[in-house]
């Protein structure tokens, strides 16, 4: 087919998907095999284990490209609802008029080209009221239902979810304010754990060897131990950890007040809110972290 000789877009493949994430080959087949499997899958994880960078380029690596046409993201939050996500009355100057949603629409973009994947990633998925925000979709979004056709809300048009769309959601362990996945959302999706890559070799090489401030290296050590706590403790557990991507610089070194930025504004404001009820601990931690990097 003539629009499919020249693509625009740059090639992503599992090899550069390995290059970047702190994943190995086994990993990354297992995320294919469970996309491949159930249509839905979810990366869970602490904050900072670069759950939404993965899901991007998991879905890039599929394709074969970046192609930005066929992977979009949005994120969920607690007041969304089924009307922003798939079809509802929007207000306009003289009155309301009915607008579809970026679920609805991007249904029919893959619709409209069965051959080819498409990947609709869902940040913070558990902030969502899923049931109230899927609606009648949710039955349609299982691998079994895929291409049944539903009359929607507010129209009688029929609609369906097509079989080569995908959804990938991201859900953060950390998060207190989230209530339990309910049972309607997990049945339709695969889970897969990421975790903090500390102890990866690629991060030693690709990461620790590459910085000469030894101060870096000290406040690595420092951070896994934080998390061998943090896992120990009975209020919070593994979900609770500190990710990677937190001291994943651009560059190769960093400057002291790069580090002294991480842990003053990113890392003692979690664990400010993970022990606001164990000052002496909170307290003891944050000593320890000063004290590495000053």
């Amino acid at each position: 087919d003539e629009k499919y000789k020249e693509s625009k877009y740059q090639k992503y493949t599992k090899e550069d998907f390995l290059e970047k994430a702190f994943m190995d080959e086994k990993q990354y087949n297992t995320l294919v095999n469970l996309l491949t499997m159930k249509k839905n899958l979810i990366l869970q994880g602490p904050p900072g284990v670069g759950k939404t960078f993965v899901a991007k380029r998991l879905a890039y690596s599929i394709i074969g490209e970046k192609d930005t046409e066929r992977v979009t993201m949005i994120q969920f939050h607690q007041s969304y609802s089924y009307e922003d996500f798939i079809l509802g009355y929007r207000p306009k100057e003289d009155g309301f008029e009915l607008k579809e949603g970026p679920f609805k629409e991007f249904c029919k973009k893959a619709s409209d080209d069965l051959d080819r994947k498409y990947f609709f990633i869902i940040d913070e998925i558990n902030r969502g009221n899923i049931s109230k925000i899927f609606g009648e979709l949710l039955m349609l979004i299982e691998k079994d239902k895929r291409g049944e056709e539903i009359k929607l809300l507010y129209t009688d048009e029929l609609f369906t979810v097509p079989e080569n769309l995908y959804i990938i959601g991201t859900m953060n362990t950390a998060d207190r304010s989230i209530a339990i996945i309910d049972y309607a959302l997990r049945r339709r999706f695969s889970f897969f754990d990421l975790k903090p890559a500390f102890e990866s070799e690629k991060f030693e090489t690709d990461v620790i060897e590459k910085n000469s401030n030894p101060k870096f290296k000290a406040l690595i050590n420092t951070i896994k131990d934080l998390n061998k706590e943090i896992s120990r403790d009975d209020s919070l557990g593994e979900g609770f950890q500190i990710g990677h991507s937190y001291f994943c610089p651009n560059g190769g070194s960093v400057p002291n007040e790069w580090l002294e930025n991480i842990v003053e504004y990113e890392i003692i404001p979690l664990l400010k809110e993970y022990w606001y009820d164990n000052q002496d601990k909170l307290n003891d931690w944050i000593k320890e972290l000063k004290g590495v990097i000053k």
